[in-house]
């Protein structure tokens, strides 16, 4: 249990505004200069209980609908997009996913665990030569009596650097693909931090090496070969709503910025927000964040009633902000000109995390495959619908 279990979701909302603004923003540049969450960051977060903050109460959760876990995703992803990160992972891609595929032992084991910060995980599904093609994972594993042996690689893992367990993805002979909970104790478990990356530079990214890892029969999480169809797709689900949220957080901060900057800074004797050009990009700032935020609480009513197109609006919701969240960061460093290269100002580093957007839990050109297939069986106009429709003219 935490101190927020009775609190209503406004409340929990304004707290983790207030917690952001004082706790977690002052921190961003730091924390993306240094390439480093802060323990004691994560330790507050785990108190709070906001690494569950859409799990129920049972398991340490807050129990956030989609929509209000949503607006807590956005109030502390403006703040820090790393911070945020943490949430991605830990609360949507691990949590949501052992939620509804962990067995009851697996459940009570790392729930609260991961609820309070004393455990941290890692979804480990990319690969050196495997990104977008998830279904073409290259780590194996095999059966050997009651046991299964892992060996491969897994790389861009976020917080695999200091994750205490893994979700494993990996395929047997036979192309089976079936997920494993990993322990980072595990003789065989190596992790390699990369470093040099243009965003998400404190997200603890690491490379998985596996080298005859046995785990029991117990550490598989869902059905054996299930591992893509259920484990995989439903974590990168989730994982879509978490960073569609990402985008307009950046973006609304990026406006926010860009704002402040026009309104103070002066040029041929004028502020800059007077001349014509610069109130375009505004404009066109303002609506564009108006317009991601409205996609993604439509994304959270669909997944709050369970409705049948709610994955794809989630989709459409992560393509839309992410390419929004580029854009108008794009024309927040325009306006800071040369200060919005250097990291005095935070325009650099939102423009930074912005780009990362476009290629994580998806990158845009899946995306655009995907709601393009949705596009052409929802719109398609039926043939007897349409020969209606002339006899009526």
């Amino acid at each position: 249990m935490n101190a927020h279990t009775c609190a209503s979701a406004a409340q929990i909302l304004e707290e983790a505004k207030q917690f952001a603004a004082q706790e977690i923003r002052p921190l961003a540049g730091e924390i993306d200069a240094k390439g480093e969450l802060p323990r004691s960051l994560i330790d507050k977060m785990g108190k709070r209980g906001y690494l569950a903050a859409s799990w129920p109460a049972e398991f340490g959760g807050l129990g956030l609908d989609p929509v209000a876990y949503g607006l807590f995703t956005e109030q502390i992803g403006k703040a820090c997009s790393n911070t945020r990160a943490l949430l991605t992972v830990q609360t949507s891609l691990l949590g949501e996913t052992m939620l509804r595929f962990g067995t009851e032992a697996q459940k009570r084991l790392w729930l609260p665990q991961v609820a309070r910060a004393e455990k941290l995980g890692a979804f480990a599904l990319s690969e050196p030569n495997v990104g977008s093609d998830a279904k073409s994972v290259q780590t194996t594993y095999r059966k050997e009596g009651g046991r299964y042996i892992l060996n491969g690689s897994k790389k861009w893992i976020s917080f695999a650097a200091i994750a205490d367990f893994f979700v494993v993805t990996a395929s047997d002979s036979s192309g089976q693909i079936t997920s494993f909970i990993v322990e980072r104790e595990r003789e065989g478990v190596h992790t390699l931090p990369m470093a040099g990356m243009l965003g998400n530079r404190a997200v603890h990214i690491a490379e998985i090496r596996l080298d005859e890892v046995e785990v029991p029969a117990e550490n598989v999480l869902g059905n054996v070969g299930g591992g893509f169809t259920y484990i995989v797709s439903t974590a990168l689900d989730h994982g879509r709503y978490s960073i569609a949220w990402a985008g307009a957080a950046i973006a609304a901060e990026a406006l926010e910025a860009m704002v402040t900057y026009a309104r103070s800074r002066s040029q041929f004797g004028e502020k800059l927000h007077h001349f014509q050009l610069i109130k375009g990009m505004i404009g066109d700032a303002v609506t564009k964040v108006h317009a991601a935020r409205s996609l993604c609480l439509a994304a959270g009513e669909m997944r709050r009633s369970v409705a049948a197109d709610a994955i794809h609006e989630t989709a459409i919701a992560k393509y839309f902000t992410s390419k929004v969240a580029v854009e108008v960061t794009n024309d927040t460093v325009q306006i800071h000109g040369g200060n919005g290269c250097r990291n005095d100002y935070p325009a650099e580093r939102l423009f930074r995390e912005a780009k990362v957007l476009e290629i994580i839990e998806g990158t845009s050109q899946i995306q655009q495959q995907v709601i393009a297939q949705y596009g052409l069986r929802k719109y398609a106009v039926k043939k007897q619908e349409a020969v209606q429709t002339k006899k009526e003219a």
